[in-house]
């Protein structure tokens, strides 16, 4: 590419950074390098899902995208009510149905190595991938000097690079999230700066989750017709509730449980608030994942209805995880860097929104970034109003999903007839709204420079 508007590192090249390349791959004066720090370009985990509000914004991608990633979810994406969730009270020997969640369209579920796959596919030449790139730290040139001096990158090999932009999609683990955090603190007075630098690491949010796959077969053998071989059924219990639902054209029933620590969870998103580490055995804050035998893995569910129980009598192992979230960050830029994805709003899993929360902000940079206005000049604008129109949206939809979860384990003061009006109003946005207006407003902010962003 000969002489380019400007440079775009990205750093991760997990489902938000190789959606911002691939969105940013129609610019042709920008130059995109994306930098990954696995030895390949590979996701972890089983599943990604994504919301009718996120998908609507994949299909903008074109229909040869839309088509390859339709071929992987294997059915078509629809825009009428369908049935998403059966809930059931469980935490009594003999449960009932509670209500079935409706949705305006469906939760179009990917394996994410299949998800990933087709976005390396529509990845073109001209953007540069670098594998093994952890970032250690940047730097960015001083107040004061040369417009064009460039960001300077530095990795755990000592390698260097450079860049004019620099988006951190590194994930909650983020290397560029604290770096751009100190940036912002410099300045301020202690109590502001504490504020700030409170938000550069991960936290606990209190919640643990059970994952793992149960034989379908083994599942029949036991109960030929359990509800979870056919229908995505939660199984609702205080402070401890799962999901479970068929997967693989059948072969296995995916289960995943939660529990959830009252003292903990309402802290979770407050920047000035210590949070203490887990209390389950073996967990600290840089052990977020272990191993569990199929006795430990029940235990938090032993109480729940019958149902629940031949299910869980098939569990063979799992995993448990320490959920971690970033709090609410005060800011995702600051001058020619910006965050997004996990790095700028990791949240709990009970929405299922966190990938289409990074694809949204990956949509709405490339509107900012890619405009023709947009010079290497107005950058540090651009960004800006990509924070003004994305960071209030995601915060409020990592606090919905705390939300979702503390309402299916009855950690809500909500009657039990009301919980299921209480559930969909919470959740709806992911169906009933669009990323457009946000677009719009973006377009209008980069082309009328006269509008003060505060």
């Amino acid at each position: 590419m000969s002489n380019p508007k400007f440079r775009i590192a990205i750093c991760g090249g997990g489902v938000g950074g190789l959606t911002l390349a691939v969105a940013l791959s129609r610019y042709q004066d920008i130059a995109v390098d994306v930098y990954e720090a696995a030895q390949s370009f590979c996701e972890i985990g089983a599943g990604v899902g994504v919301w009718p509000r996120a998908f609507r914004v994949l299909r903008k991608f074109g229909p040869d995208f839309e088509q390859q990633l339709l071929q992987r979810c294997g059915y078509e994406y629809t825009e009428e009510y369908v049935p998403a969730v059966r809930s059931r009270k469980s935490n009594q020997a003999v449960g009932i149905e509670l209500f079935d969640l409706m949705t305006k369209g469906k939760l179009m579920r990917f394996h994410r190595a299949d998800f990933h796959g087709v976005l390396l596919s529509f990845l073109p030449p001209s953007c540069a991938t670098h594998n093994a790139k952890r970032l250690i730290s940047y730097t960015q040139p001083l107040e004061g000097s040369p417009r064009n001096s460039p960001i300077t990158l530095t990795f755990t090999d000592g390698s260097t690079a450079t860049c004019d932009v620099l988006i951190g999609a590194d994930g909650i683990k983020s290397a560029v999230r604290p770096c751009m955090l100190r940036e912002l603190a410099e300045g301020l007075d202690p109590d502001e700066k504490q504020s700030v630098l409170s938000c550069m690491s991960p936290i606990w949010s209190g919640v643990a989750a059970y994952r793992t796959l149960v034989s379908a077969e083994k599942l029949r053998a036991r109960c030929p017709d359990h509800r979870t071989l056919r229908e995505f059924t939660q199984y609702m219990g205080k402070d401890a509730y799962f999901l479970a639902y068929p997967i693989s054209l059948g072969q296995y029933v995916n289960f995943a449980g939660f529990t959830l620590e009252r003292d903990v969870v309402d802290l979770a998103y407050k920047a000035d608030t210590e949070i203490p580490r887990p209390s389950f055995k073996g967990k600290t804050n840089d052990e977020w994942v272990s191993e569990l035998t199929a006795q430990q893995f029940v235990e938090p569910f032993k109480d729940l209805e019958e149902d629940a129980q031949h299910l869980l009598e098939c569990v063979e192992k799992g995993t448990l995880w320490a959920v971690h979230t970033v709090k609410t960050l005060p800011s995702t830029n600051f001058r020619r860097v910006a965050i997004m994805g996990d790095a700028a709003h990791a949240m709990t899993p009970f929405q299922g929104s966190g990938a289409g929360q990074g694809i949204e902000d990956a949509y709405l940079l490339m509107t900012v970034l890619g405009h023709k206005s947009t010079t290497l000049e107005t950058v540090p604008r651009a960004l800006a109003i990509y924070d003004k129109l994305r960071r209030p949206f995601s915060s409020e939809v990592a606090l919905r999903s705390m939300r979702g979860g503390q309402l299916c384990a009855f950690q809500e003061d909500v009657p039990l007839h009301e919980l299921g009006d209480a559930i969909t109003k919470n959740w709806e946005w992911a169906w009933l709204t669009d990323l457009d207006d946000a677009l719009e407003e973006a377009v209008r902010l980069v082309e009328d420079s006269s509008i003060d962003l505060n």
